[in-house]
């Protein structure tokens, strides 16, 4: 869908500026890295929004989206709000006629996906999230080293994280605002094991348990769970866990592991671990460091779809597989049963 002749003709912006992780400034650097054209701000925290007009000087400053979809000829709008809220603050863009691309994660539920795929599709507008991890080291190497089939039959996938941490006062620690302790690193998880595993989700399960750290927190019974996990089977009879737990004493090594007929395979961040079986019966291993990153392909991947046509590679039913399950885990820990997945 190239609307576009060039990068440089696609003014964008970003809603929110704060300061957590910067990432309003983060999203408009990798924007103009792809040769686009930053050119406004939301932000409702007047101290944030002139540094952003310090960050990138001229830029357009709004203290309501409303404002800036009136007085702004932005043509792409990154969201980085609370996850409760990118749902509602997508779908005034794309009713505004603009392109959107959304933090991680895209929404809260599926329901909330759909509905910004709907507007997207009838005004014929991108809407993707920002999977930058897509292109991480740790998953570039494993997709190289397993993606095509050296494990055998892929039989189980577990994504893990964990620590004793109490969470956050800020909205990340609220169940409401946040979604829960799946919804930050659980979504990028996921999204890592997903180029894996070749096949259509059948069913997810969910528990959790709440309370310890809860009263402990300004959150109180709306904290997000103390741990949370969710298992999903796949229609080929792959398993996939994901457990991220904020009551962990001795969490286990690896971030994804992938675990096969003909070996296994120990994602981490900075290295990996490639364990194969030998005829003899023996475990042979292969130990190696992850190569750099590559997450600014996301806005290039963005730009050159609306100059050339490019096939946009997070689409937005894409970032909805992992919202699929988390939604699903979420209620099923709730009515304590499996919950099928849905389609469209």
């Amino acid at each position: 869908m190239p609307n576009f002749k060039k990068p440089a003709d696609i003014k964008v912006g970003c809603i929110g500026y704060g300061g957590i992780y910067n990432m309003g400034r983060q999203h408009l650097n990798e924007m103009a890295k792809a040769g686009m054209t930053p050119v406004a701000v939301c932000e409702l925290d007047a101290n944030r929004l002139k540094i952003a007009g310090e960050h990138f000087p001229g830029i357009q400053m709004f203290s309501s989206v409303a404002e800036m979809l009136k007085k702004s000829d932005v043509n792409l709008l990154a969201v980085i709000t609370p996850h409760n809220t990118h749902a509602k603050l997508a779908i005034q863009c794309l009713k505004a006629g603009r392109h959107v691309v959304c933090e991680k994660p895209l929404a809260i539920t599926t329901a909330e996906c759909d509905a910004m795929f709907k507007e997207a599709a009838k005004r014929k507008l991108v809407i993707s999230t920002y999977h930058n991890r897509h292109w991480d080291g740790h998953i570039l190497e494993a997709v190289k080293r397993i993606g095509n089939g050296q494990l055998g039959d892929l039989v189980r996938v577990e994504c893990r994280m964990g620590g004793y941490d109490k969470p956050s006062d800020t909205w990340r620690g609220s169940m409401s605002l946040s979604g829960g302790v799946c919804y930050d690193w659980g979504v990028h998880l996921l999204e890592y094991a997903l180029q894996i595993i070749k096949s259509d989700i059948v069913e997810v399960s969910g528990y959790s348990h709440n309370g310890y750290w809860g009263p402990q927190t300004p959150w109180k019974k709306d904290c997000i769970e103390d741990e949370a996990t969710a298992v999903v089977r796949f229609k080929n009879g792959c398993m996939l866990t994901l457990r991220i737990s904020k009551i962990e004493a001795n969490a286990k090594p690896g971030i994804v592991e992938f675990i096969g007929t003909k070996g296994q395979y120990v994602m981490d961040f900075g290295g990996f671990e490639h364990f194969t079986h030998s005829v003899d019966g023996e475990t042979a291993v292969i130990k190696g460091r992850n190569p750099a990153g590559e997450g600014w392909k996301l806005y290039q991947n963005i730009a050159d779809h609306l100059t050339k046509g490019a096939p946009l590679v997070i689409t937005g039913e894409w970032s909805r597989r992992p919202i699929h399950i988390l939604d699903l885990a979420v209620k099923s820990a709730k009515l304590g049963k499996a919950l099928p997945a849905k389609y469209k």
